[in-house]
């Protein structure tokens, strides 16, 4: 039955945005807009600018970012296809393995959070932050076992709803701006530009934060089932 009002809420959806136009276009549209919708005729050879600002203007950043995610994977299933560990349990681990992966994973976690929480203003992001958070549970995971994930409240389950969280939010971004007269995404004039002397970025710095966990508990929730599917240790 929730297949079935799922399924029936995803067919609705389209139908709504195309008919009932609840999202209305902006009258106006900034100069650099302009400049794409106009550039990507005459210079990329496509009218279809959004493909463009993704492969050609922006093109390795997009290529990047396939790369993270694809070696994301890669390593996953590498770890996980034939993992042989010598040692039966945590408690057997030398001290030095046991301080290398602990210290190792908080600064996974630090590394993470800091190119997530400044990605607009240096290079980064809520992707990249959130790719690299997912390397600590890989690390756990892999050094250790699933069960010293559970330990420390680690879970699929809250590893999907941590994403789904970061999704709602992403999408409540968006939204923010029509209940003000604006458009949908629009970021200045509704954000914030700046604290005590640093700049913001209005909504980037959101949609950052809550990509950061919408990547971040996505490649973990992932890892996780390869994990099980792999025969994860589970002591």
């Amino acid at each position: 039955m929730k297949r079935l009002i799922f399924g029936i809420i995803l067919i609705l959806i389209p139908f709504i945005v195309t008919y009932l136009n609840p999202i209305s276009a902006p009258s106006s549209i900034h100069s650099l807009g302009e400049f794409y919708l106009k550039d990507s005729l005459t210079s990329v050879r496509s009218p279809e600018v959004v493909t463009s600002i993704l492969w050609d203007y922006r093109g390795l950043d997009t290529i990047f970012e396939t790369a993270v995610f694809f070696l994301a994977i890669m390593g996953g299933l590498a770890i996980f296809r034939e993992l042989k560990l010598k040692y039966p349990s945590w408690e057997e681990f030398p001290l030095p393995v046991k301080v290398v992966t602990k210290v190792t994973a908080v600064l996974i976690v630090t590394v993470a959070a800091s190119l997530a929480l400044h990605g607009q203003l240096t290079p980064g992001g809520g992707f990249q932050g959130g790719s690299t958070l997912a390397v600590a549970p890989l690390l756990v995971i892999g050094a250790v076992s699933l069960a010293s994930l559970r330990k420390i409240g680690i879970t699929l389950e809250r590893a999907v709803l941590v994403r789904i969280l970061g999704l709602t939010g992403i999408v409540i971004l968006a939204l923010i701006p029509l209940t003000f007269g604006g458009y949908a995404v629009q970021n200045q004039p509704y954000f914030p530009s700046e604290f005590l002397g640093t700049l913001l970025g209005g909504s980037l710095l959101w949609y950052n934060i809550f990509e950061f966990l919408a990547v971040g508990a996505g490649f973990t929730a992932v890892f996780l089932i390869l994990a099980v599917a792999g025969g994860g240790r589970n002591d």
